[in-house]
């Protein structure tokens, strides 16, 4: 019986060495052009990362998180980082419609609290089964 129990602890250690985390560093203009042409993003809301060129804002309205993931079972690492992406930026539209915002500033990776801020890029990590995003941002009337 112990040798049954110690079998299967090595191999559930295996596991997780095995375990993949793919970090992924794209462009959220794509993400954003992508949702544009599909419908899915209205425009009404505008989306800056933290660090590039922003409008004056003349109200912040609150902040929030996105975490997102979506299956990435047969799919791309970077087509389902973009499918994770777009479901965060449909919900950041959503809640800034709701606040009164038009902008959503100081947007950046937040992937288990650690904060990765580039004017051009986010962040998404990719596992054998799942794929994820996870960005914070502030509301905005700019």
């Amino acid at each position: 019986m112990k040798k049954w129990v110690l079998a299967l602890a090595a191999l559930s250690a295996m596991g997780a060495v095995h375990a993949r985390n793919t970090v992924l560093t794209l462009p959220l203009d794509e993400v954003v052009r992508m949702g544009v042409e599909q419908g899915k993003l209205d425009g009404s809301v505008k989306f800056y990362l933290s660090g590039a060129k922003t409008p004056k804002v003349s109200a912040r309205l609150g902040e929030d998180i996105a975490n997102k993931k979506t299956n990435g079972v047969g799919k791309d690492d970077a087509y389902g980082c973009k499918w994770a992406a777009l479901s965060a930026l449909i919900a950041f539209q959503e809640s800034a419609k709701q606040k009164g915002a038009n902008a959503v500033v100081d947007l950046h990776s937040y992937y288990k609290r650690a904060t990765y801020k580039n004017p051009a890029n986010y962040e998404c990590h990719a596992g054998a089964v799942v794929i994820g995003v996870t960005l914070k941002g502030t509301f905005a009337k700019v």
